[in-house]
């Protein structure tokens, strides 16, 4: 590959992943901070320093060849080699320095992510922290990030996972008082296939299971929804709810403060299902400053939370 070319060919196979990964030219323009034109332009460059084609476009879509996708597996990990190394270059002062990029979902972004992420700033401020929210299940590595909040998702062989926020959570369903008086309360999850219910939808397009657990027994409804809000106004969904627009189901920790203060009540209490809080997860052979720094915090507020139930557990 010759070396007079005007782009580094460390940024050409950085922006041809990033147009992987957004799935078009747009999408990764926007991620990256340049023009649509720019980043054409630049795999044109790359297509041409190696001499074939790496990406087939239409006007709906973009797809790597063969080539391209064998290009693509082999250099991923590479590039987040190099990033690493050049992370844990900016971070080798005594305070820890460089950029810590995470991909999350946006159900760790109301209430879990933000408070330590807050902590983890004030104790390095030398340390740039980017989030991208995404409801995919994205490849952390390839999508340039140290790490990843998921929930329940499966894990390659060489990543590592450890809690982040609350152990446990519950899905809980609930509903104006103005509401239920007009409608009446379900006993049962059937019945609401007869409620007017607000739904949630995935950035994917899928809607968001309502599945309910009883002891041994698990029902899984699919109400129409007369309200369908996407994931990320979540927070209008709840309102409305409030307004009295009907039954709402989503992480319970979104509504306590409405049940709190009584905004909504409880519907199906003795339904409601409890699974396995969100996971902060990366590579075991890429871990940059900045990322351990953000471990061990995390591990730190986890003993810290622990002594604490204990302790209040010994006083009762």
């Amino acid at each position: 590959m010759p070396n007079n070319h005007d782009e580094s060919s460390l940024d050409l196979l950085s922006i041809f992943l990033a147009v992987l990964e957004a799935g078009g030219f747009r999408a990764a323009a926007r991620r990256l901070g340049l023009s649509s034109s720019t980043v054409s332009e630049r795999i044109v460059q790359l297509e041409t320093q190696l001499g074939v084609p790496l990406l087939i476009r239409t006007t709906r879509s973009v797809t790597p060849t063969e080539t391209g996708r064998t290009l693509a597996a082999r250099i991923s990990p590479l590039l987040a080699e190099t990033r690493a190394a050049l992370h844990d270059a900016a971070s080798s002062q005594r305070e820890v320095r460089g950029l810590l990029k995470i991909n999350v979902t946006g159900a760790v972004m109301v209430d879990i992510l933000p408070p330590i992420i807050d902590r983890f700033l004030q104790r390095h401020p030398e340390v740039r922290v980017e989030i991208m929210v995404d409801d995919r299940l994205v490849d952390i590595v390839a999508a340039g990030c140290d790490a990843g909040i998921r929930y329940g998702e499966h894990l390659a062989q060489d990543t590592i996972a450890v809690p982040i926020g609350p152990r446990q959570q519950r899905i809980a369903w609930a509903a104006a008082p103005s509401y239920l008086a007009a409608r009446g309360a379900p006993q049962h999850p059937d019945d609401l296939l007869d409620h007017e219910c607000i739904r949630l939808r995935f950035s994917s397009g899928a809607l968001v299971a309502w599945q309910f657990e009883r002891g041994d027994e698990t029902v899984r409804v699919d109400p129409p929804g007369r309200l369908i809000v996407g994931v990320d106004g979540v927070s209008a969904a709840i309102g409305l709810a409030c307004g009295g627009r009907g039954i709402i189901g989503t992480f319970e920790n979104w509504l306590a403060p409405c049940l709190q203060s009584g905004e909504l009540q409880p519907v199906l209490h003795d339904w409601w299902t409890e699974f396995e809080g969100p996971q902060l997860y990366f590579s075991s052979r890429f871990t940059s400053a900045p990322l351990r720094a953000l471990i061990e915090l995390v591990k730190e507020e986890r003993i810290a939370s622990v002594s604490s139930t204990r302790r209040g557990e010994h006083r009762n």
